[in-house]
């Protein structure tokens, strides 16, 4: 697998994966953490004297056209951030969109129209790979948030040129994730939250073989509670996951990991900014009540478990931090890994909301490295390969 700067790029349209999938604001980029970490990579291609053609998914269209999460916002926020006119196409595989790719001119930068506007981008359909294709002479991948992902962008293009490789965000993560996760130091710690757990269990099993301690919050954390015989009211909980999840804390204990969860939760009946919310122990949790934070106690238990570490993996927020009653639990986690952090642990942050997270409520520079990409760090870090580099090997 080439990284960019192993190919020759003289006079080439280079087509490239990014991951602009950023959070909006009425139409305008609310956090543009991801699309800077793309301009290294875009910032050398044109300094190659190449054009660039960038393509990325935004949001869950769900292969449907949805105004709402078009993605040029994006271009107008490249435009401020590279000082340079976009090109916009509002179409990814139209002919017109291809014969503007077809006649730019060195220096140019092109930005297509949300690859998930079209079923074929996650189907991974040759027909519309092929269409993909045509937009470049060589192709980057620098989209480690979805090298997880086995989509016409990553993998069905890739055959179609003969000049492949990774940007350099890409090979930063990997290198950095490869480095510091393969052979951890210990004690090494796993902090997961996040609202869902369908798709993670898997994960987190081959997780409980590596990791000392495994501290689980956020709405995930109530499939596994629920699993103990714990009362969790009204929250979310994946009924056809109770089996699987109560076999990975007998599998954690088994072998000695230390599982700690909730033990009292911040409730609410809604999910608002003018909710009514009280802190209750789980046994006091009415059936109405859904957990929309950890607890004080929890929050202690959890920041206890942080100290002496050397290892921190976090992936999720502890409760709906976009909610400012509901953060301070993942602002407690925030506080404690950067703590950890100044005391020499290494601290690696899976992206997506835990990376909005500290946008939000900290500084970057208190931890050692926060990923763009939350569900392919957190495939890396359980051993599997991501289906994007194995289309590029």
């Amino acid at each position: 697998m080439k990284i960019i700067d192993q190919l020759n790029l003289k006079d080439q349209r280079v087509l490239m994966r990014v991951d602009f999938n950023v959070p909006l604001d009425d139409g305008v980029v609310d956090d543009n953490f991801r699309i800077k970490a793309a301009l290294p990579t875009i910032r050398y291609c044109l300094n190659q004297g190449t054009a660039v053609v960038l393509m990325s998914h935004l949001g869950r269209p769900k292969g449907k056209q949805i105004p709402e999460l078009t993605i040029l916002p994006v271009a107008e926020e490249l435009e401020t951030l590279l000082k340079q006119n976009i090109i916009f196409s509002p179409d990814c595989i139209s002919d017109e969109a291809i014969e503007v790719s077809g006649q730019l001119e060195s220096g140019n930068v092109h930005l297509l129209e949300n690859l998930r506007f079209y079923p074929g981008e996650e189907a991974n359909e040759s027909d519309f790979a092929s269409r993909l294709a045509r937009h470049g002479t060589a192709y980057v991948n620098d989209a480690f948030g979805t090298a997880h992902r086995a989509h016409a962008s990553n993998v069905g293009v890739v055959s179609h040129f003969s000049q492949a490789g990774i940007g350099y965000l890409m090979a930063k993560e990997l290198k950095f994730l490869r480095d510091q996760l393969d052979e951890p130091q210990h004690p090494f710690v796993v902090i997961l939250g996040g609202a869902k757990v369908a798709g993670k269990l898997e994960l987190i099993r081959k997780l409980v073989g590596r990791a000392d301690c495994l501290i689980i919050g956020g709405g995930m954390a109530f499939t596994f509670l629920q699993a103990q015989g714990n009362n969790v009211g009204g929250s979310l909980v994946d009924q056809s996951l109770l089996e699987e999840a109560g076999g990975i804390l007998k599998a954690a204990e088994s072998q000695r990991v230390q599982v700690l969860l909730p033990r009292d939760v911040v409730a609410a009946e809604s999910i608002s900014d003018k909710a009514s919310w009280r802190v209750v122990p789980l046994e006091k949790l009415d059936a109405d009540e859904i957990g929309v934070d950890i607890g004080p106690e929890t929050c202690a238990e959890f920041f206890k478990a942080l100290e002496e570490v050397r290892t921190i993996f976090w992936n999720g927020p502890m409760g709906v931090f976009e909610v400012a009653a509901f953060q301070t639990g993942t602002e407690m986690i925030i506080s404690a890994i950067a703590e950890a952090t100044t005391q020499g642990a290494v601290s690696v942050v899976g992206g997506g909301d835990s990376a909005a997270a500290i946008e939000k409520l900290a500084e970057h520079k208190h931890f050692s490295h926060i990923s763009t990409g939350g569900g392919a760090s957190l495939e890396l870090l359980s051993g599997n390969v991501l289906p994007a580099l194995e289309a590029l090997a």
